[in-house]
């Protein structure tokens, strides 16, 4: 059989490393897909329910293991579809290479059914590589620049395929004028700054005498190395919420996640620190760092269009964090672990007795911190989480003790609904004999989670475990933006833009052969989590959730306390706003 485009085009992502493609088929790839299904099955094609999961699941599969992810759609409103999980893989650095199908080439500029300008429609979420294969001949050098580019600048790159083109019999280039000859390959080079700059930021650390952590994403393969640093300075450690994995909680030092999401420790550790090392991280809300001009600050970051972006740094480094921290050690002098150190680890033990009396205050029914401090001690060894966006995300940033060996993620940069789900079945594809879990509200499965559960039901015997569950906070409410309005705006719930339709989630799970648990006692907690991690089958843990349990920034600002008295005597929810604020507050305060 003549070998086709699409059979090279596999062969070339293969050469490439790439074992996994999730995506949608349409017309527009069936060349693609054919020629895919006339393989071994050495790649395979992972279908979802919709391309923007196909996404979501090409930037997790990125994050959770580092490889190049791959999404495919058709063309039209397929590859449109894909544009919000491509932002997401954008806005954290992730490597994605997106296909998508085209229309016939003879047809383009005809006003053709399902004919959109691809190329402007990725230029921005994929503007360091995206093209459209016009000749056999082109494909090859298209396809090795698509795939180094997105791994060696963590870029999201996108290659546009005329369904025409797809067919045909595969040319390489003609040795003629004009012609390229790429190949494959990419090895990543070590990034260490020079030994000049290395001795400034030193000077700048060895300096201080109340120094501050923040971590992100790229301090994930730096664990050692930032600890060593940290005891070396006295220091205490921020996480960033794409850097929740990089250090276990169980160290007195770390002060866990950082702003609105983030721990009093965080907070008090910013406002008090003298000197700020900033490793791997883009936290965008400069409030909760330091005042400008009170401390000291060094940061190091491959990427160097993101350094002194958040706050104006003395020493700003480009390179890899393990290599960098490696290299600035032996310059750094250690310090004794004075009254500094004894603060923030004083601050961290005040944090999680906050933290746990906050989970144990009554609700109506449960009090969704609860749920996640349930969960914590419960975890399995090498878990994988993934949280949604939402207020899902504050009990995930604030009350989960991540151990080593564990990951976890969601959207950081774009912070978007919906791709808890996609991103736990891209983990648990990527790594089937390890444990998932996803925390979910019910806005976002109602949005498009609840679909993906079909994608489980699909693939989950295929898993080497079958443990995967998805926890979802039922509150009948968009509770984040509800307590925004609240807090931020001075208004009072808007019932029309936020209420949500009670969906038995765990009945829609059993109606499609998963396990459906359901928890309306927070006494009966721990044993849900424990049947569920424990099942024969992915589980959905559906909890009912008071909606008016406040998630209380670390500290209370006056415009924040304005904003709240002015909105709750208007508020439809007015008792239990003021009830469950109350008793979050007051919980701290009391001992019992």
């Amino acid at each position: 059989m003549t070998r086709t485009v699409g059979d090279y085009f596999w062969d070339r992502l293969k050469a490439w490393g790439v074992t996994r493609v999730f995506g949608y088929p349409g017309d527009g790839v069936n060349g693609l897909l054919g020629a895919l299904n006339r393989r071994d099955g050495d790649i395979k094609f992972v279908q979802t329910r919709h391309e923007e999961m196909a996404a979501f699941m090409a930037s997790a599969h990125a994050k959770f293991t580092g490889e190049l992810g791959v999404c495919l759609a058709t063309s039209g409103p397929g590859a449109s579809h894909l544009l919000t999980g491509l932002y997401d893989a954008a806005a954290d650095h992730m490597p994605v290479l997106a296909i998508a199908g085209q229309q016939a080439r003879t047809a383009l500029g005809s006003h053709y059914q399902q004919e959109i300008d691809l190329k402007a429609m990725f230029k921005d979420v994929a503007g360091a590589f995206c093209e459209q294969a016009n000749v056999p001949s082109q494909v090859r050098h298209l396809i090795d620049r698509a795939a180094r580019i997105a791994i060696g600048e963590r870029a999201v790159t996108a290659l546009i395929f005329p369904n025409d083109l797809q067919d045909l019999p595969y040319e390489e280039p003609p040795r003629l004028h004009g012609s390229v000859f790429s190949g494959v390959g990419y090895a990543k080079p070590k990034v260490t700054p020079y030994e000049r700059d290395l001795k400034r930021a030193a000077a700048v650390l060895n300096e201080g005498s109340r120094v501050a952590i923040l971590v992100g994403a790229g301090a994930l393969g730096a664990t050692d190395e930032v600890i060593e640093i940290a005891e070396r300075l006295g220091a205490g450690v921020a996480k960033a919420l794409l850097g929740k994995a990089a250090l276990p909680d169980d160290l007195p030092f770390v002060t866990g996640s950082i702003g609105l999401l983030g721990t009093p420790a965080s907070s008090e550790m910013m406002e008090a620190c003298d000197t700020l090392l900033m490793i791997g991280t883009g936290f965008p809300y400069s409030e909760f760092l330091p005042e400008p001009g009170q401390a000291r600050a060094v940061q190091i970051d491959l990427k160097p269009g993101m350094l002194s972006l958040r706050y104006p740094v003395e020493v700003p480094l480009v390179g890899d964090a393990a290599e960098t921290l490696a290299a600035l050690l032996p310059l750094i002098e250690p310090k004794d672990r004075g009254s500094w150190r004894r603060k923030v680890e004083k601050s961290v033990e005040k944090s999680w007795r906050t933290m746990e009396k906050r989970a144990m205050v009554s609700a109506e029914p449960v009090n969704p911190q609860r749920v996640f401090w349930e969960l914590s001690p419960r975890l399995p060894e090498r878990a994988i989480l993934t949280s949604d966006s939402g207020s899902c995300a504050n009990w995930y940033a604030r009350d989960l003790k991540i151990r080593r060996g564990m990951k976890a993620s969601l959207s950081g940069g774009l912070a978007s609904m919906g791709a808890a789900v996609p991103y736990a079945i891209a983990a648990k594809f990527a790594y089937p004999d390890r444990p998932v879990i996803a925390l979910v509200g019910d806005g976002a499965m109602q949005m498009n989670n609840m679909a993906e559960l079909i994608t489980i039901q699909k693939y989950w015997r295929e898993w080497a475990t079958p443990n995967l569950v998805v926890m979802v906070l039922n509150n009948e409410d968009l509770n984040q933006v509800t307590w925004e309005q609240r807090a931020m705006e001075g208004d009072p719930k808007f019932e029309t833009s936020q209420a949500l339709p009670n969906v038995p989630y765990h009945r829609f799970a059993e109606l499609i052969g998963l396990k459906g648990l359901y928890v309306d006692d927070p006494d009966r907690l721990g044993e849900a989590w424990d049947d569920a991690l424990s099942a024969d089958r992915p589980v959905v843990l559906e909890v009912k959730t008071d909606p008016n349990v406040p998630p209380m920034p670390p500290h209370l600002t006056l415009s924040q306390i304005r904003a709240f008295m002015t909105s709750w005597p208007r508020d439809p929810e007015r008792g239990g706003v003021l009830r469950n604020t109350a008793k979050a507050a007051l919980s701290v305060l009391t001992p019992g």
